[in-house]
């Protein structure tokens, strides 16, 4: 791949061109090292990042590759129709429709659906709901509503509400105001359960980093008036306020966000999400400014560490399902790099 790029202007990484050129950086780099299948839900999140960095860029060497993923992919999703998962990568292919206006690029997306919605699936079948882990949240939900607003159907918004109520139904904790990643975090009623080294309950980071990257990208896209937007809003208003409560001094996250001191260093997925998440709510004044800003500043400052000097985004815990602590400067994973340029996406647009 031709390399990418544009002159830094200086060491800010509040700068315009110095946030534009290291999101052209960490592109490169990742694009360069491909690790999963292109339709896996590791290259959903990555290439939603790829996407936002195109938006801010307008890299026409980006734009080619998105291009090009589409045409290996031949337009389509995963092979299992009702996990949440195998349609994350569907977020690129509509986005990239709607500049081209190109039915293929979406038709076997809108037909996976179609199945999703008239044939009972494996998931349902063992885990009672389709989706039965908080991750699904940012990879299925943005899906149906982008093409709800493209195909000017609402059905695909009561969709989402309806499977989206059910993970939320089980996973949300009303008073901590954070998902368990799946049923096997819950505490029963006699208070057993899985918990932390200092007694508390397991929340991941990136877990609830899934959930909230996600609501921003499903708030994005549902109409103003749409009447279940205050649901959304309400949860997501909610988790904000309690994440800022759980970044630490460095501006990171720890990979469990309620035993910080038993996962020394930051995790850089998790951390990018919320930063991604902050900032978008900040500039769309639904998040007090004042209060906010200084989070995402030192969130912003914290995963610039992270790079190395070619572009790839360091401590990123890797694949799991639930906080880890075997990573470091060399851990790397695409997600990351998705969590990385999302945040750059938004935090490039506040004024600083």
């Amino acid at each position: 791949m031709q390399p990418i790029t544009l002159q830094a202007q200086s060491n800010d990484v509040f700068n315009k061109n110095n946030i534009k050129a290291n999101m052209l950086k960490v592109t490169q780099w990742q694009l360069n090292n491909p690790k999963h299948s292109p339709t896996d839900w590791t290259n959903g999140a990555f290439y939603a990042g790829v996407v936002a960095a195109y938006e801010t860029t307008k890299s026409t060497l980006i734009f080619d590759s998105l291009m090009a993923l589409g045409e290996r992919t031949n337009w389509r999703p995963g092979a299992r129709y009702d996990h949440a998962d195998d349609i994350a990568i569907s977020q690129t292919y509509i986005d990239l429709y709607r500049m081209k206006k190109d039915r293929q690029m979406i038709q076997a997306t809108i037909d996976t659906v179609k199945k999703l919605r008239t044939v009972p699936g494996r998931e349902v079948k063992n885990h009672n709901i389709t989706w039965w882990w908080c991750d699904a949240l940012f990879m299925a939900p943005p899906t149906l509503a982008k093409l709800g607003v493209t195909l000017k159907d609402p059905s695909y918004f009561t969709f989402n509400d309806s499977l989206f109520r059910q993970t939320y139904d089980l996973l949300y904790n009303k008073n901590e105001h954070l998902f368990a990643r799946d049923a096997s975090y819950l505490i029963n009623q006699q208070g057993e359960g899985k918990r932390e080294k200092n007694g508390k309950l397991v929340f991941w980071s990136r877990g609830n980093g899934w959930v909230m990257g996600g609501l921003v990208r499903l708030l994005d896209e549902l109409p103003k008036n749409y009447p279940n937007r205050e649901y959304y809003l309400t949860i997501y208003r909610e988790m904000a306020e309690k994440i800022i409560t759980l970044q630490q001094a460095d501006g990171l996250w720890r990979a469990s966000l309620l035993d910080p001191a038993s996962y020394p260093g930051g995790e850089g997925s998790g951390s990018g999400f919320y930063c991604y998440a902050l900032a978008w709510g900040i500039n769309k004044g639904i998040l007090n400014k004042e209060k906010y800003k200084p989070i995402v500043k030192k969130a912003w400052e914290a995963l610039n560490t992270l790079l190395s000097p070619e572009g790839r985004v360091g401590w990123v815990q890797p694949i799991g399902a639930d906080p880890q602590k075997n990573f470091s400067s060399e851990s790397w994973e695409v997600y990351g790099a998705g969590a990385f340029l999302l945040a750059g996406s938004q935090v490039i647009k506040m004024k600083w």
